[in-house]
């Protein structure tokens, strides 16, 4: 599959060929969904233990005699209602994670690639401005009707200057090469992958077990 290439600017530079075993892959929603759905439940942070009742570290005796105090009747010091006792229905440690097989998370990023490379891909030499400031990148982006949500994947390491100047703009993005995944590449409108991150992309699936 060849695709244009252009700069920041919108000056065309040249062409390039992408791998259709990356970005030509016929997308498929189940494999998407289980992935997307893989990624989302292993983001989710849980609550932090408290100890019950049977968790606190005290004596079990009870502290005071049934009658003759002149006070209410208690058991050991555990209780919720004393100092240092256990908490009453507190929150529990719970598990979000999942697996999944390698096989079909590489499959899934293959399949989000080959589903931009249709409709919203555009490959750039690279990601260096002469003038790094936002209200230049805005003009760039204008210029090149770049609008609502977009991502940019650039190579090894984003470029210092577009990162600092790119993120300021609402519903922008910027990701080196090894943090490409599922739900960022559909949930933008559009993706910009430099030659850089092309190159790494179709090298990482080229690896033993594809994509990680």
């Amino acid at each position: 599959m060849k695709v244009k290439v252009q700069k920041i600017d919108g000056k065309a530079s040249g062409d390039i060929e992408l791998s259709d075993a990356v970005f030509g892959v016929e997308p498929r929603a189940d494999i998407l969904h289980r992935v997307v759905t893989w990624q989302l439940e292993n983001r989710r942070g849980t609550a932090r233990p408290t100890r019950e009742r049977s968790d606190v570290n005290v004596t079990g005796k009870k502290s005071v005699r049934q009658k003759g105090t002149g006070g209410a009747r208690h058991g050991d010091r555990g209780a919720p209602i004393f100092v240092g006792g256990g908490k009453a229905h507190g929150a529990r440690k719970r598990d979000f994670n999942q697996s999944l097989n390698k096989k079909v998370r590489a499959l899934g990023l293959k399949m989000a690639l080959s589903s931009k490379a249709r409709d919203g891909l555009i490959v750039v030499d690279s990601l260096t401005i002469k003038d790094a400031k936002t209200k230049a990148l805005k003009g760039h982006f204008d210029k090149n009707g770049w609008s609502g949500k977009v991502l940019f994947v650039d190579g090894d390491s984003v470029d210092e200057g577009f990162g600092k100047a790119a993120r300021n703009l609402p519903g922008v993005n910027v990701l080196p090469a090894i943090g490409a995944n599922v739900y960022d590449i559909l949930k933008h409108d559009t993706l910009v992958l430099t030659k850089d991150a092309v190159e790494k992309l179709e090298a990482r699936f080229a690896l033993p077990g594809g994509a990680k």
